[in-house]
């Protein structure tokens, strides 16, 4: 009873020489010269059309004073308007300005004229624009901005503390400007909340040039991005691009097919870091062969000073908790979350949502991704997993709520996580094996790269089952 009371704690909580990430050998790129031009090209009466990027892109030149805790930033953006009307303003989200005394703008332009009568208040920049920003055009935006980091006080905050620095790591975390998603006529943008998560993000791409004040002593470094060379990273058809850092890391990977997956932990936790890494990497095999294929070159399992785990984009955060409770077993929380949040580079990363007011979207899925998981590789231990991880909790309620609504953080995840998962279970049950995973492949395939809704999924469902379900949905939505 008393190891139950403990992973129930743990639960209420949640999301040698340092060897640095190996550096990818570089090639040349081809050169290619153009045919020489014998005659004078005549007019068309019709111009051929401008292609537009799909989505943004993010260059971030970053410099890093890691013993000072300061981090000086100079961001450019390129913006298409892919809204379908002409745009007057732009609204950014600025998470690290809700920390006091930690993000300071300096300078900002848009297609090269300054902008002084930008608004910031609170995480959101509305930025006046000189000339409107017309549909199927792009734009460039350049941001200088420093951040003086807040120290990662997991001791008096009401949630786990991810962004700042701790006496052993550095994490960069939302930590950049980026624009809100433009959706229904208006900018995306929810307020923060005693738990759960908040952040709408636009997929992007992102091009980040990391260098040190003191390149004498560097950490080690873990990022969502591939290391195109020791300080230049790149990650495509993303969501958030996030860093830590550690003079005291060390690093583990795994090769699954063109994927390399690195673990980041501290010495005492080789075994627990290593395992850590098995799992994430055994996870991005199943879920590639079930849902389908993982869209990026690698992915950084960090092991998190603080009391929760969190995923970004090719990276997550896995909590020291869990690795000082690692049993050299796949029957332990290390093991099971590790293919959670491997899981979210699934539904997260690749099909986002609206976390603040459909955060089911995301966290039932990824739950139920660990039974895919313990299915596929450890199904002895399935029905260990249905007692200790969901029913030992009892959840009830619907699943359809924001994070918004009135519960705290523990009953919120009972709702959205456990009975989430308990829906999709009798979802499966329902409509049979063979057209409910072929509804998660399809689901992934259509929404790859977009903020998906609770219309799209039910319109795929509709698309592969003819089985009148609605009892189900009944029984764990509200609003349907």
């Amino acid at each position: 009873m008393r190891k139950q009371a403990l992973f129930l704690v743990l639960f209420l909580a949640s999301c040698s020489v340092a060897t640095p990430q190996p550096i990818a050998s570089q090639t040349s790129a081809p050169t290619f010269t153009p045919a020489p031009q014998t005659s004078t090209p005549q007019p068309t009466e019709t111009s051929a059309p401008v292609l537009i990027p799909a989505h943004e892109k993010y260059t971030l030149d970053t410099t890093i004073d890691y013993d000072s805790h300061r981090v000086t930033v100079n961001e450019t953006i390129l913006y298409p308007n892919h809204t379908g009307q002409s745009l007057e303003a732009l609204t950014l989200l600025v998470a690290a300005n809700l920390w006091q005394n930690c993000f300071g703008l300096t300078a900002l332009n848009v297609n090269g004229a300054p902008i002084t009568d930008y608004t910031l208040s609170a995480h959101r920049l509305d930025v006046p624009l000189p000339t409107p920003i017309e549909p199927d055009s792009v734009s460039e935006l350049h941001l200088t901005f420093s951040l003086s980091l807040p120290y990662m006080d997991q001791v008096n905050s009401q949630r786990a503390r991810i962004f700042g620095y701790s006496d052993i790591q550095m994490n960069l975390v939302n930590w950049y400007p980026f624009v809100a998603p433009f959706m229904d006529g208006d900018w995306v943008v929810r307020e923060p909340w005693s738990h759960g998560e908040y952040l709408v993000y636009p997929s992007a791409d992102f091009e980040v040039n990391l260098t040190f004040a003191n390149p004498e002593n560097i950490p080690v470094v873990a990022t969502s991005g591939f290391p195109e060379s020791s300080t230049r990273y790149t990650l495509t058809d993303g969501r958030a691009f996030a860093i830590s850092a550690s003079r005291d890391f060390e690093v583990s990977s795994a090769q699954v097919g063109d994927v390399t997956v690195y673990s980041y932990y501290l010495p005492i936790y080789k075994s627990a870091g290593e395992a850590a890494m098995k799992a994430s990497a055994q996870a991005v095999q199943v879920y590639s062969e079930k849902f389908g294929a993982y869209p990026h070159k690698t992915l950084s399992v960090v092991m998190a000073d603080f009391k929760d785990s969190m995923e970004f984009s090719a990276f997550y955060f896995h909590s020291r908790s869990f690795y000082d409770l690692y049993d050299g077993t796949p029957q332990n929380y290390l093991t099971f979350i590790a293919a959670h949040e491997t899981g979210h580079q699934w539904w997260f990363d690749q099909v986002a949502n609206d976390q603040a007011l459909h955060p089911w979207l995301d966290e039932s899925l990824t739950t139920y991704s660990e039974v895919v998981f313990y299915e596929a590789l450890y199904p002895d231990l399935l029905p260990w997993w249905w007692s200790y991880r969901i029913d030992y909790f009892e959840p009830d309620g619907f699943i359809d709520i924001p994070v918004y609504e009135g519960q705290n953080a523990d009953t919120y995840k009972y709702i959205v996580y456990l009975n989430g998962a308990r829906f999709l279970k009798d979802l499966r049950a329902e409509i049979g094996d063979d057209a409910f995973f072929a509804f998660l492949r399809d689901y992934f395939a259509q929404n790859r790269g977009r903020i998906a809704g609770e219309a799209d999924f039910f319109r795929v469902l509709d698309e592969h089952t003819s089985v009148d379900y609605s009892p189900v949905v009944r029984k764990y939505f509200r609003n349907r």
